[in-house]
């Protein structure tokens, strides 16, 4: 049933077709676990940071928290009572009073490459041009070709596809989660292997933020909670912790359990693509944290403070 003395929920989300697909799936399965009627949950958009600033980003890339500040703020007023997060867009280093009190279960982690050129990133031609607005994939392209041109590409999924069909690059790389949820998973030209493009942390999960003191609110969404996603996503925000993921060292690491077994692989990476420390650890889902900030220390260990400093 409906949480006391709350007449609706309200559902905070940013306003790009991918967000509010991300708030449908969260209101479909609070309601579908709960038997609450759907019209009894209010979507409501919040402009971000990160949505203000989306035709301009230069010096602002790898920064946490530009899509998430103002559903924080939000949640804290009172303008909302849950937030819906694209994980990878959530600061280690959360809000007082707020957490994140579920994660839904992970779509695919992968990046994909879409080109109407070639088939794949070693195909592409001396010289092509990719855009991506992720540091990143920026520092994993270059590594692998360093003749590319790898130029700023900004926009929701619908505008960086136009761009692309209207040849202003000759490829793109995009979260295959975020297609998938638009239906647009056929225009992916080729789905990316985690060793060829190691994905951002916590790529393709969705978290709900929530107050700590709206108790009623939170054990509804504790309902929603997967916990096979929550272990992967916790060591891998582990590691972004222990290596100060705010910082614009591009950073990629993944999770995956099978049955207790949890095996984490990260990468750290000079912008330019030029050095790069690759490590993994195993253990179990209780380990999640420790196995994140553990590979976190030895890769900082290994890259030195100069690794860090470099932008």
């Amino acid at each position: 049933m409906l949480v006391a003395n709350k007449k609706h929920i309200r559902v905070g989300t940013r306003g790009s077709p991918l967000a509010r697909s991300q708030a449908g799936l969260v209101i479909q399965q609070l309601c579908n676990t709960h038997d609450i009627n759907q019209n009894l949950c209010e979507l409501v958009v919040i402009p971000t940071s990160g949505d203000k600033l989306a035709g301009d980003l230069s010096g602002y890339e790898g920064i946490k928290g530009l899509f998430t500040k103002e559903l924080d703020e939000a949640l804290l007023s009172g303008t909302i009572d849950l937030a819906v997060h694209s994980m990878k867009d959530v600061p280690t280093a959360q809000s007082a009073r707020l957490s994140i009190a579920a994660i839904l279960q992970r779509d695919d982690p992968r990046d994909a490459f879409l080109s109407h050129t070639a088939s794949s990133i070693n195909t592409l031609g001396s010289g092509a041009v990719v855009g991506t607005s992720s540091v990143r994939r920026r520092a994993l392209l270059l590594w692998q070709r360093p003749d590319l041109q790898v130029i700023p590409f900004r926009g929701n999924i619908h505008t960086r596809l136009n761009k692309l069909e209207r040849g202003e690059v000759d490829a793109t790389l995009l979260a295959n989660a975020g297609l998938k949820r638009l239906g647009l998973a056929k225009e992916a030209t080729a789905v990316l292997s985690a060793e060829e493009m190691p994905p951002s942390a916590a790529q393709g999960a969705i978290g709900i933020g929530c107050r700590d003191d709206d108790s009623e609110l939170k054990m509804l969404v504790e309902a929603i909670n997967d916990p096979h996603s929550t272990a992967e996503v916790h060591a891998e925000r582990a590691l972004l912790s222990s290596l100060d993921g705010s910082c614009q060292t591009p950073i990629a690491a993944l999770a995956i359990l099978k049955e207790n077994n949890l095996w984490l692989r990260a990468t750290i990476i000079q912008p330019d693509g030029s050095i790069r420390h690759d490590g993994e650890r195993n253990g179990t889902a209780s380990d999640a944290y420790n196995l994140g900030h553990d590979l976190g220390a030895e890769l900082r260990e290994r890259g030195g403070s100069d690794f860090f400093s470099v932008v």
